[in-house]
């Protein structure tokens, strides 16, 4: 969290700031009033009034001056939790281990690790040669070398991103780029890693994606639209080509506002692959790493509705499709050869099974897979056929991914974490199923897992359909229905909120809080259905689970039925404000992070960041009256209930924020305060980070400071502070 900001000119017109004068619970100061410009939306015969629309203008003067209103009503309102506050952001301090090591991993000739130091808000990237054994770091302190201390590009900056960083296949090189102001575009550079010194290097607005081919030196680069959308492939050729990027071959244009563009290597380093990629729709195109000016095949055109994504292993690409089959199949194809009409099926699609990724190795894959909401691993070999599945003992658990760098290996590390299970990395031989704890995350203090208590249930939604709900609460806090209850919801673009653990939970469930995760349809949890469930003109039924949910919540006994809170971000916050425009009497009080609370009038306007984009995910308001008037129904900012009985609100933005602008927040709070029942003990907030973007503040300790904010106002409402 940034510092208050100043106090702003009490006397500028329709935008007076908060009383100077001390502030105590039950008596608030004023809040800030935006000024109302007169603005009509005709669509579909309909004429709806917008006095605040002029906020969509994030260069006006006068918005600045509301939102540095908003802070400073925000931080006044705020002032008696300080104490809390500061409490809390101590015992999340006290928990963690500051100074930390991740776990190794092997890359070419080096050990790869980033460390964590007391006091430093950044991590920083180091690597140590590879002598035969994987000794901890600290037997070889001499040896390791620092890479990347991200403490030190963020001086002078109060937001530091970093985009990409990735060490050539020679290990003489790393590219880095990174975003100082939280729009994410990014400026990539390169460091020479003999020197230590950056190269000259500087190319602005570009993306997330990125690939060294395997000569070291070419490497391929996203670059951004005036719609932050990443849309161009760029070739460069480092200490050749221009450095500021002026002069880099073009290698790809994605025209079709529809998909992102992205670029990465493989594991085995011989391919670099584009991915050219709508809500529903893919298309790859591969170039040969060894020979990185040679055109790009493509491995199967696009057509609408069909998604699908490679992984290579020596002749044969490996390629997760949905083509038949809602939640996919896998299939292997020649690489000579790629397309559809040569695939020979491997895994077919089985019911209930939802399969999300696969990696591939020199002798055996890692596919991703999914049921009945939880996440698993099969392994596969490849020159047999059979396969496994890994065992996990927990039903509310997540297990993914960890880091494996190496192509040509036996072990596969993949991460383990639950509500009440730290995170941990494990190893497993994939021959004979041994396995080992790597790490897992400490947690200091008199933290003991057995204190707290993980529970998956069901609940009945207003159309019949079971909605999975995961629990945590700690052991001794009685399901008897006067508990304190936080629930959580995202349910958009076939994400899972898959159970997690947090350190800064702990605060919460410490208190007697019991926190619950709604899955509800809009996620993928369940698999394509469920994600479709909660799309296009079928989006209210994420709303509806969530209150379903809710009432779920109290009538099993979970939550006192007047301290129930909910919470969201970005889309999780348009399903909040959605569901509290449904049931506001329902939740004591709401948070709402960058919350895309307006969201008809950002899909109907093509030229706002993203919009032409998400019209697969929302539907294209602009050209069907059916998907207009579905919006029209849910949109939070326009169906505030005049009159009724809202929670506290407090909502977050981002100034900086390329995903939901500032001014859907700013336009929702106002309009909150003009037309609900008003009530000192349930104030609507608004705190935006001045110099940040969609993630928020960026440093550990200003995001703990954050959460513990967050926490301090929930908390004070629910009465468990």
């Amino acid at each position: 969290m940034s510092e208050p900001a100043e106090a702003p000119d009490t006397e500028r017109p329709g935008v007076p700031g908060p009383e100077s004068r001390p502030t105590a619970r039950g008596t608030t100061p004023e809040p800030p009033v935006a000024p109302r410009r007169a603005h009509v939306r005709t669509c579909f015969g309909e004429e709806v009034p917008d006095d605040l629309f002029w906020m969509v203008e994030h260069d006006d003067a006068e918005l600045r001056a509301v939102l540095d209103a908003e802070n400073a009503y925000a931080d006044a309102v705020l002032a008696p939790l300080a104490d809390l506050r500061e409490r809390i952001f101590a015992e999340i301090k006290a928990r963690t281990q500051e100074t930390d090591l991740s776990v190794p991993y092997r890359k070419g000739a080096w050990w790869y690790y980033s460390r964590t130091e007391e006091g430093r808000a950044y991590p920083i990237h180091c690597r140590r040669p590879d002598d035969g054994t994987c000794l901890h770091p600290d037997d070889a302190a001499d040896a390791e070398q620092v890479l990347l201390d991200e403490n030190v590009l963020a001086e002078g900056h109060g937001y530091l991103s970093l985009g990409v960083a990735d060490v050539a296949p020679d290990g003489r090189r790393l590219a880095y780029s990174v975003d100082v102001a939280g729009d994410e575009r990014h400026v990539l550079h390169v460091r020479d890693l003999d020197t230590g010194a950056d190269l000259a290097e500087a190319i602005p607005d570009t993306s997330y994606g990125f690939a060294w081919a395997a000569d070291s030196r070419t490497c391929f680069y996203v670059t951004v639209d005036d719609a932050e959308r990443p849309w161009r492939i760029h070739r460069h050729v480092t200490g050749v080509d221009p450095p500021d990027g002026s002069g880099d071959a073009l290698v790809h244009q994605e025209d079709d506002a529809r998909f992102f563009a992205s670029v990465g290597a493989s594991r085995s380093g011989d391919l670099v692959a584009i991915t050219l990629g709508s809500r529903v729709s893919t298309e790859v195109h591969l170039i040969d790493a060894h020979d990185p000016t040679a055109p790009a095949r493509v491995v199967e055109p696009r057509r609408d509705d069909h998604e699908y994504s490679v992984a290579h292993s020596g002749d044969h690409l490996f390629v997760l499709s949905n083509d038949g089959a809602p939640d996919f199949a896998l299939w292997r194809a020649p690489l000579a050869s790629p397309g559809q009409a040569s695939w020979q099926p491997v895994l077919p699609a089985a019911d209930g099974v939802r399969y999300d990724a696969v990696e591939a190795f020199a002798g055996h894959l890692v596919v991703h897979v999914r049921r009945d909401a939880a996440t698993g691993l099969h392994l596969h070999d490849i020159a047999s056929g059979a396969g496994r599945d890994l065992d996990f003992d927990e039903e509310v658990r997540t297990v993914g991914a960890s880091v494996n760098e190496e192509f040509d290996t036996t072990r596969y590390r993949f991460s383990y974490t639950s509500l009440t299970t730290p995170a941990q990395v494990w190893e497993e031989d994939v021959a004979t199923g041994e396995r080992a704890l790597l790490k897992e995350q400490p947690v200091l203090g008199d933290f003991d897992r057995t204190r707290y208590e993980s529970t998956r249930t069901w609940a009945r939604a207003a159309d019949g359909v079971d909605v999975p709900v995961s629990i945590v609460r700690r052991r001794d806090v009685p399901v008897d229905g006067t508990a304190p209850c936080l629930l959580y919801g995202y349910g958009a673009y076939e994400m899972s909120m898959d159970p997690w653990f947090s350190v800064a939970r702990l605060s919460l469930l410490d208190r007697g809080v019991v926190f619950a995760v709604a899955h509800v349809r809009g996620g993928g949890e369940l698999g394509r259905r469920w994600y479709e469930g909660g799309r296009l003109t079928s989006k209210p039924n994420s709303f509806s689970d969530l209150v379903a949910v809710a009432e779920h919540l109290v009538q099993g006994g979970w939550a006192a039925p007047d301290r129930l809170a909910v919470m969201g971000g970005s889309a999780g916050g348009l399903l909040v404000g959605a569901a509290l425009n449904l049931a506001p009497e329902r939740f004591r009080v709401a948070l709402a992070e960058v919350p895309f609370v307006d969201a008809l009038n950002t899909i109907l306007d093509p030229s706002l960041p993203l919009t032409v984009t998400e019209w697969e995910e929302w539907g294209n308001p602009v050209d069907d009256e059916a998907v207009y008037r579905t919006m029209r129904s849910y949109a939070p900012y326009e169906n505030i209930r005049p009159g009724a009985r809202y929670p506290a609100i407090l909502a977050t933005a981002g100034l900086n924020d390329p995903r939901v602008g500032v001014h859907e927040p700013a336009k929702w709070v106002q309009r909150l305060r003009e037309v609900v029942e008003p009530g000192p003990d349930r104030p609507v907030l608004l705190r935006t980070e001045m110099g940040a973007g969609h993630g928020g503040p960026s440093g550990r300790y200003d995001a703990w400071r954050h959460v513990a904010l967050l926490w301090a106002f929930l908390l004070d409402q629910l009465g468990a502070a």
